[in-house]
């Protein structure tokens, strides 16, 4: 399903979502909104080496910690629109997986998979995974653009690459895609990279990805909005977990002061 920002409801991209295991509302950022956040991006890109093994990607550069390095996704992951998809396709959530992909010239394609697959869950069972695309570069099927298998949340065979397409959308869309969807960025077969940026999110229950207690020092979180502190871990999943020494875990932000360790 394709459609635009101002036309986008939570109701048509839940529909979107349980239909295809994919959404892209394009227009969700402006053209300068892109151009700042872009040129953010590539100061800290400057200093962030390439990928480790085949799945990062040896030509591909990723940011992780993303909060702690830039402001620029303080507002896309707070988004109403985005969180009110959230509420229904996930409940209570948190942010997992936030990251940076500068994907390199000569890039190969990378491995269709599963995000939701890394938690040890027997099959079927609810969605506990939600992805957000942003992309900061116009996405092709020549720069590497994300492959997915759209229908593939339904089913748990592993697909074949013929059943892929190709998820092209302008620098400025949001592409909503499941966790138990099928899918894998694409070979960058031009002379440029292609930037895009992940915001996922989890179930609250659920371990983050990425323990953003630690990557994002306290002093950060405590000048950032409620909401967003909340995503990032400082929040209780009902009834009580996730407290700390019997209290919520904001806590620990209102005494946070500049230069304190990591909560």
């Amino acid at each position: 399903m394709r459609t635009t920002y101002r036309e986008a409801t939570v109701d048509s991209v839940v529909a979107g979502l349980e239909a295809d295991g994919y959404v892209v509302v394009e227009g969700v950022l402006s053209a300068d909104e892109v151009a700042a956040t872009r040129a953010d991006l590539q100061s800290v890109l400057a200093s962030t080496p390439t990928g480790r093994n085949d799945f990062e990607g040896f030509a591909t550069q990723r940011v992780y910690a993303l909060f702690a390095k830039t402001r620029a996704f303080d507002g896309p992951a707070t988004d109403p629109l985005l969180l009110g998809v959230l509420d229904r396709v996930l409940g209570p959530h948190q942010l997992s997986a936030p990251v940076g992909i500068q994907i390199g010239p000569g890039e190969k394609a990378q491995v269709l998979h599963r995000d939701d697959s890394i938690y040890p869950l027997p099959t079927p069972h609810g969605e506990v995974v939600l992805n957000t695309m942003w992309p900061f570069d116009d996405f092709t099927s020549e720069n590497g653009a994300t492959r997915l298998v759209p229908g593939s949340h339904r089913d748990h065979a592993a697909p074949h690459e013929s059943g892929t397409v190709v998820a092209e959308m302008p620098a400025g869309s949001a592409m909503f895609y499941l966790g138990s969807l099928w899918h894998g960025g694409g070979a960058n077969r031009t002379d440029r990279p292609r930037l895009g940026v992940i915001l996922e999110y989890a179930a609250a229950w659920l371990r983050p990805q990425e323990n953003h207690v630690l990557a994002v020092p306290r002093d950060v979180v405590a000048t950032l909005p409620k909401r967003l502190q909340e995503l990032l871990g400082y929040n209780i999943y009902p009834p009580f977990v996730g407290y700390v020494d019997g209290h919520h875990p904001r806590r620990c932000l209102q005494r946070a002061e500049p230069g304190d360790p990591p909560a």
